[in-house]
């Protein structure tokens, strides 16, 4: 592999983990539509449109195997191919949770048992996490990585409040139990998104610093 054709395999790289980061983020809000709108339709789009997304991590592991076979990346370009099939782990995974969101509302029997209010809300939070720390990507932004990280204390808030929301629920109304089970996976999802998020901000730390920070 000549050096000239190495930089075009890292930007090619780059690009693959910020369009993966993308279509992670569509199959997360479209899941969280779906749920709101109990709209089985749009649930089986983003089930379906979860093997785009594993194609592309398939893609970047190719891509850096080549990159590491073929070259010898210096410390920098290392930190960066590590950093980035890390990200298109957690991106892979926070797709799965979407697909996860999409079965449970496939689940929902009937109408909700409550005005969705906080759940959106958490998706939000998840959303703007995943956005933000994909931006910190593509900028090696430190700063911005550290304060998206922090973001997820708000989400963990949610998530307790929540759960024991659902729970008092069902405690004072058997017939609800299902629906509201499926609603309690949710927010674990959601929960978990975030988590992944926060790993996306310490890869972008590391890449930039090559210091490992617990971010979360």
């Amino acid at each position: 592999m000549t050096r000239t054709k190495y930089q075009e395999t890292l930007g090619i790289l780059r690009r693959n983990v910020t369009q993966m980061g993308k279509l992670s983020q569509d199959a997360i809000h479209n899941s969280i539509a779906a749920l709101k709108e109990l709209n089985i339709d749009l649930a089986e789009n983003v089930i379906e449109g979860d093997q785009i997304i594993d194609d592309y991590e398939l893609s970047i592991e190719k891509c850096v195997a080549q990159l590491i076979s073929l070259q010898s990346p210096t410390a920098g370009d290392m930190r960066l191919v590590t950093s980035c099939l890390k990200i298109a782990i957690d991106l892979e995974r926070m797709s799965d949770l979407a697909v996860d969101i999409a079965q449970s509302t496939k689940k929902i029997e009937g109408n909700h048992i409550k005005p969705l209010i906080d759940i959106p809300k958490m998706a939000e939070m998840a959303e703007s996490m995943l956005e933000q720390a994909m931006i910190a990507f593509e900028n090696n932004d430190v700063s911005l990585a550290e304060s998206v990280a922090k973001l997820d204390d708000e989400i963990d808030r949610t998530f307790y409040a929540v759960w024991k929301e659902l729970m008092k629920m069902m405690i004072q109304d058997e017939t609800i139990i299902n629906n509201a089970s499926h609603l309690l996976f949710v927010i674990r999802y959601l929960e978990r998104i975030g988590d992944h998020a926060c790993n996306i901000c310490e890869s972008v730390v590391y890449n930039a610093s090559g210091k490992r920070e617990n971010l979360n």
